[in-house]
């Protein structure tokens, strides 16, 4: 199903006809090409993209929607960046890929220095990777060789919080939540992990020292068979968009030293400036045994993750057979990605997101209390440049996202949530534009 402003072209003036979707183009899409979390009997509506720059996406049709989810957080600095563009074209005349085994190259060097100097300390060996699941499932993997070189093969399980997402990929959808999360058919077929309550104790109230303890009682139950305890730091994303208090965050880490367990955090959706610091795990200062970075890695422009760990594992995970650690993506290392994400990190170097995203913040809490006077809202939450509004019910996801359209903002519901996390450059109009829209949507 598709919305009819995508095939009028009139209005847009910079995309050239023959790029223009026709009717039969839009038929063929429909029927076999699949979208993200979409049903093929019955998809949601889709819209027709011909240009995006700034905070702005142009449709077919000539309308131009601030997106407020930066094309699923990755986007932080805009669309048609001129330094991410001038990256692109300078590495694709050198060469776009050589396979990273017994091969290396400057851009790679340069990105794999910077991200152990941006991490917290302690961070000191990257493994490159295609995606963000895939970076969970390094990490997973790792932990769980670890634990097999140094010659304890009891320890083949994780542990973590329920309301977690890691991705969609198996073993990252095994620390998925088991019941709420996207996953649950798989529940049979999928590694039985050990899950905790969800932390409870939010972040702008009192801890709760009653809070972890039923963690605190599943890993002293289950200690000797966990390999690790993957968390996703400060905020669960796609699981509920709950931020919890960086208490709950510093105990996880105590607990996986006093009972010998890694500490995996999942940053792809928090690094990189999202939550007000530079990572999450800052927020508790904390830093964990490895890491998982991706989603604004790139400032949007190409798929690229990173797994970053302790020297202590990645000697650990070598000592023993088979000698190697057992992993090797064909794009590993891509030289196109890695020369866009060393310009998005020179960006982020320069410090002025830390202003952009405290101005956000500001707006967000300013702005979006509003809806709480609404009957269909439940809650408000807001943290760095993330605003969450909860309803008290399933929103009917294709007739608000077209409310939103002729509003002239971008935004993807899911469940019962409205969230928006826009581009760190957008303007205070432009949020403006987000957080009314969300207020007139919802009333």
């Amino acid at each position: 199903m598709y919305h009819d402003n995508i095939v009028n072209p009139t209005n847009n003036k910079n995309f050239t006809s023959d790029r223009i979707l026709n009717n039969q183009d839009l038929h063929f899409d429909q029927q076999h090409i699949w979208h993200p979390y979409t049903s093929a009997i019955n998809p949601l509506p889709c819209y027709q993209v011909t240009k995006a720059d700034g905070v702005y996406i142009h449709l077919s049709s000539g309308e131009k929607l601030v997106d407020g989810v930066s094309s699923w957080w990755t986007a932080i600095h805009g669309y048609n960046h001129p330094a991410l563009n001038d990256a692109l074209k300078a590495q694709v005349d050198d060469f776009s890929h050589v396979m990273f085994g017994g091969l290396t190259h400057k851009p790679a060097i340069d990105l794999c220095r910077t991200l152990i100097d941006l991490t917290p300390e302690g961070l000191d060996r990257v493994f490159l990777a295609d995606s963000g699941s895939v970076s969970v499932e390094v990490a997973m993997k790792m932990a769980l060789q670890y634990w097999a070189c140094q010659g304890n093969d009891r320890k083949k399980r994780f542990i973590t919080p329920r309301n977690g997402y890691h991705g969609d990929t198996f073993a990252a959808m095994s620390v998925c939540d088991p019941i709420n999360g996207m996953h649950n058919i798989f529940t049979g077929t999928l590694t039985q992990q050990v899950f905790a309550p969800a932390p409870q104790t939010r972040f702008d109230k009192q801890w709760n020292e009653d809070d972890v303890k039923p963690l605190e009682d599943l890993i002293s139950k289950h200690h000797n068979e966990l390999a690790g305890l993957i968390i996703e730091p400060i905020v669960q994303n796609a699981g509920g968009m709950r931020i919890y208090h960086p208490e709950y965050l510093k105990r996880c880490r105590q607990l996986c030293d006093d009972y010998s367990i890694l500490l995996i955090c999942d940053e792809i959706a928090t690094g990189f400036g999202r939550t007000g610091k530079l990572f999450a795990c800052e927020h508790a200062d904390i830093s964990p045994d490895i890491m998982c970075l991706g989603k604004a890695l790139t400032g949007g422009y190409i798929s690229l993750a990173a797994t970053l760990c302790s020297e202590d594992i990645a000697q650990g995970v070598c000592q023993g057979e088979p000698g190697v650690f057992m992993h090797g993506p064909t794009f590993m290392g891509n030289a196109l990605a890695c020369s866009v994400a060393n310009a998005s990190l020179s960006l982020i170097q320069q410090g002025h997101w830390q202003q952009q995203v405290a101005a956000i913040e500001k707006q967000l809490n300013s702005e979006l209390v509003a809806c709480l006077e609404l009957d269909s809202v439940a809650d408000v939450r807001v943290l760095g440049a993330i605003g969450v509004v909860e309803c008290k019910a399933p929103i009917d996801v294709a007739q608000l996202q077209k409310i939103f359209v002729k509003q002239g903002v971008w935004i993807r519901p899911f469940g019962k949530l409205v969230y928006i996390m826009p581009p760190y450059i957008i303007t205070p109009e432009q949020l403006q534009q987000l957080t009314r829209g969300i207020y007139q949507a919802l009333r």
